[in-house]
């Protein structure tokens, strides 16, 4: 079997803070998670994804997209509504900087609890019952809990719970199992490859290039890969069925 290439027009491991903000990113192709909610949307893989942990989690009804995509419009008018009503501090904490936020990616969504009153900037997503189950479900769907309480530092985010962000398979196990956020991830990738068998028994590996050396990569002729930009002046592959 020939080697094959799946790329996405953004990569899913792309890295979105204040740091490396977005810079001359095509909109997705965009799909709702939630035919209910057919205004908020997604990049369509994501939102597939999405769909069916939701629906593995036995959560469809009780858990609701409240945010997905934002253009840069809607992301500055977000921050200056915010800070307008809510003040600076408040403002930095919970609202990414236009250009600098996960939602003008389409790869980031946040879900609440089914309630009458919803908090667009703060929805409600316990830990516990079908919010836990989905939180549990969430990296077998290549999803992470983006802004944890103790990755502030990091991530210049307070913590969101009900932020959560797709970086794929085997992406979002790795990081879950290292408690590892986006930055860290990318950061340990810098040092060393990492493997990682999924329940399947299938064996995916993943190391990080600078851009410069994919030119000199030797692509695998056999199997499957995929590239990645992160946004941080690197490319990462992952490899399935053991090609490296």
């Amino acid at each position: 079997m020939k080697s094959r290439s799946i790329t996405p027009a953004l990569g899913a491991l792309i890295l979105v803070n204040r740091s490396h903000p977005l810079q001359g990113i095509p909109c997705p192709e965009l799909a709702a998670p939630d035919p209910a909610h057919p205004h908020i949307l997604m990049e369509r893989r994501a939102a597939l994804l999405l769909a069916a942990c939701i629906r593995d989690a036995g959560a469809r009804g009780q858990i609701v997209p409240v945010s997905g995509w934002r253009s840069h419009k809607e992301q500055q008018e977000i921050w200056d509504d915010t800070m307008a009503k809510e003040g600076e501090a408040f403002t930095r904490q919970y609202v990414a900087f236009p250009g600098c936020s996960e939602h003008e990616s389409g790869l980031a969504i946040d879900l609440a609890q089914t309630a009458p009153e919803i908090d667009f900037i703060r929805p409600e997503f316990p830990y516990d019952g079908v919010c836990g189950d989905f939180r549990r479900l969430a990296p077998r769907y290549g999803f992470v809990e983006r802004y944890r309480a103790d990755k502030q530092a990091i991530t210049g985010i307070a913590a969101e719970p009900w932020h959560f962000r797709y970086v794929g398979i085997p992406h979002a196990l790795l990081m879950e199992n290292r408690r590892l956020c986006l930055e860290e991830y990318i950061d340990l990738l810098r040092q060393q490859e990492l493997a990682c068998t999924l329940e399947n028994g299938s064996c995916i590996r993943v190391r990080r290039l600078d851009v410069p050396d994919l030119q000199n990569w030797n692509r695998p002729s056999t199997g499957t890969y995929q590239l990645s930009l992160d946004n941080t002046g690197g490319v990462i592959v992952t490899q399935w069925e053991g090609t490296l």
